[in-house]
């Protein structure tokens, strides 16, 4: 095993740890977080010795240092916790509404923040925000949602002049076909997303994991918004 440490914040579940696994099998130790001690320490120990749980919920950021305390030199960062919601306009929520806020915009940056001096100030070191694509495709509900995933664009920006050399990018999953959340959905959901994708296909966990890599690893990439979705939306 090698001896980069990388922390994935929401890897207990779906794309975060499917990247999990990738890491390790590229040699690396992982940190995966989760909202609940006993499950995220239940999948740690079925990725291996080289991984380790912490319980996490960034939707409460006071919380966040005294959480991320135990964590030793970090070498990169993955910031893939996310929450579903649907909040109309008509029937507005505004608890839900600023618990993602919160746990997107607030709590990604002190995620960052609490890391900060054990993040080796590298090029070698990369940070990944996880946004998504109804920043640009709303859909009923998704006020919230779209409004977020703008700010990431925000974030990633300011955060990437600011902690050079560490680069810092974004990555904006579109409808994930093999993912949980997706892949359940009724054959005629998919299908209808599938018509609006170039080729007909949907992509897949694996995509985005393929994505998220490059963006942790490659030395020349910062400050980029990476569209996942296999053309979704140009047609």
């Amino acid at each position: 095993m090698g001896d980069r440490t990388i922390v994935i914040v929401g890897g207990t579940s779906g794309i975060g740890l499917e990247l999990a696994k990738d890491c390790i099998a590229r040699g690396d130790r992982v940190v995966i977080t989760g909202r609940h001690q006993e499950r995220t320490d239940a999948v740690a120990a079925s990725l291996g010795a080289e991984a380790t749980g912490v319980a996490l919920d960034i939707s409460e950021p006071h919380l966040i240092r005294e959480r991320l305390a135990a964590v030793g030199n970090v070498h990169g960062l993955v910031l893939a916790a996310i929450e579903r919601d649907a909040n109309t306009i008509r029937e507005y929520d505004v608890g839900r509404a600023i618990r993602l806020v919160t746990l997107k915009l607030v709590g990604y940056t002190e995620t960052v923040h609490a890391l900060l001096d054990r993040l080796d100030p590298t090029v070698d070191t990369g940070i990944v925000l996880f946004g998504g694509r109804a920043k640009d495709l709303p859909y009923p509900g998704s006020t919230t949602v779209s409004s977020i995933n703008g700010g990431v664009t925000g974030l990633v920006n300011s955060l990437a002049l600011e902690l050079a050399p560490i680069r810092v990018n974004a990555l904006h999953p579109g409808i994930i076909g093999d993912s949980p959340f997706w892949a359940d959905k009724p054959a005629g959901v998919l299908q209808g997303y599938e018509r609006h994708t170039p080729g007909g296909k949907l992509a897949t966990m694996a995509d985005v994991v393929d994505a998220a890599q490059f963006l942790l690893r490659n030395r020349g990439v910062s400050a980029v918004n990476l569209y996942v979705d296999r053309g979704t939306g140009v047609i």
